[in-house]
C-alpha cells in the first residue's frame, strides 16, 4: 500500500518473536528436545510476515499488495501456529505461571475469540471493511493506520488457524464439524470478496492491476485452504485411534491434548 510506512515497530516485533523463541527453545529440559521442525516453521513463518511488512510486497501496487495479504493473512498464521508456540511456553515457564497462562487459555473471553464463528467474521469481515469502504484508501495515504490494518490481518489469521486447526492445547476447542463448516465458510466468503475485487477495484487501483491482484488472491488462497483441509482431514481420520487409547488409559481427550502439547 505505503511504500514508506514506518518499519521501526514492525522490525522490532519480529525481532521480539525471533529471540524468544529462540531463547525457550534452548532452555534446559528434561524432557525430549523440541522438534526442529516447529522451529524452522515459526522461522519461517516470521520470514513471511516480515517479508509482507518490510519487503517489496508492501510497495508493489495491487499486485504486490495481494502477495502481502497472502503472506500476512494466511501463510504466516499457518506457519507460526505450526510452530506450537503456546506449547513451547507452557513447557519453558515455571509450574506457578503455565498454571495461570492455562486459566486464561480456558477463560470465557478466549473461548469466545477462539471460536470458529468468531474468527471467521473477524477475518473475512475485516477483509470486507478494508477493501469495500473507503479504509484502503486511507490506509494507503496513512503509514499508522497502515500498521494497524496488517496487524488485525496477522493476528485474525492466526486466531482463525489457531481455531481450525492449531496444535496447541485449547481444552474449549470447537468440535471437528463446527470446524469444518466454518473452515467452508471462510473458503467460500474469500473467494467471493477476490471475485469482488477483480470487478470493483478499489479506489486509486486501475482494473489491470486489481484483476490480477484478485485472481492472484483467490487462487492463492485456495491453496492455504486446501492445506487447512488436509489438516482438518488428518485430525478426522487420526482421531478414532487416539480415542480408543485414551480410553484405554481412562484419560479424556482434553486432558489427554494437554498432556501431548506438553509431551511435544
Amino acid at each position: 500500500m505505503h511504500e514508506h510506512h514506518n518499519v521501526a515497530l514492525p522490525g522490532l516485533l519480529l525481532l521480539a518473536g525471533l529471540s524468544g523463541y529462540t531463547g525457550l527453545v534452548c532452555l534446559p529440559r528434561r524432557r525430549r528436545p523440541w522438534p526442529w521442525w516447529r522451529t524452522a516453521s515459526w522461522f519461517a513463518g516470521l520470514a513471511a510476515a516480515g517479508s509482507a511488512v518490510l519487503g517489496p510486497p508492501a510497495g508493489g501496487g495491487f499486485v504486490g499488495h495481494s502477495v502481502g495479504h497472502l503472506l500476512l493473512g494466511m501463510l504466516a498464521p499457518l506457519l507460526v501456529c505450526a510452530a506450537a508456540p503456546v506449547t513451547l511456553l507452557l513447557r519453558g515457564l515455571p509450574a506457578g505461571a503455565a498454571r495461570r497462562v492455562s486459566r486464561v487459555l480456558r477463560s470465557a473471553p478466549v473461548v469466545l475469540l477462539t471460536h470458529p464463528v468468531t474468527v471467521v467474521l473477524l477475518d473475512v469481515g475485516g477483509l470486507w471493511l478494508l477493501y469495500a469502504t473507503p479504509l484502503f484508501r486511507l490506509a494507503s495515504a496513512d503509514p499508522a493506520v497502515h500498521q494497524l490494518v496488517q496487524a488485525h490481518v496477522f493476528l485474525a489469521g492466526c486466531l482463525l488457524t489457531v481455531a481450525l486447526v492449531g496444535p496447541d492445547p485449547m481444552p474449549h476447542r470447537a468440535p471437528l464439524p463446527v470446524r469444518a463448516a466454518a473452515l467452508v465458510a471462510f473458503t467460500a466468503a474469500h473467494g467471493i470478496l477476490a471475485k469482488f475485487l477483480y470487478a470493483h477495484p478499489p479506489a486509486g487501483v486501475s482494473a489491470v492491476d486489481a484483476e490480477h491482484g484478485a485472481m492472484l488472491m483467490y487462487y492463492g488462497g485456495d491453496l492455504v485452504d486446501v492445506v487447512l483441509l488436509v489438516l482438518l482431514a488428518l485430525e478426522w481420520y487420526r482421531r478414532p485411534r487416539a480415542a480408543r487409547r485414551q480410553g484405554n488409559l481412562g484419560v479424556s481427550p482434553v486432558a489427554g491434548g494437554v498432556a501431548e502439547g506438553h509431551a511435544h
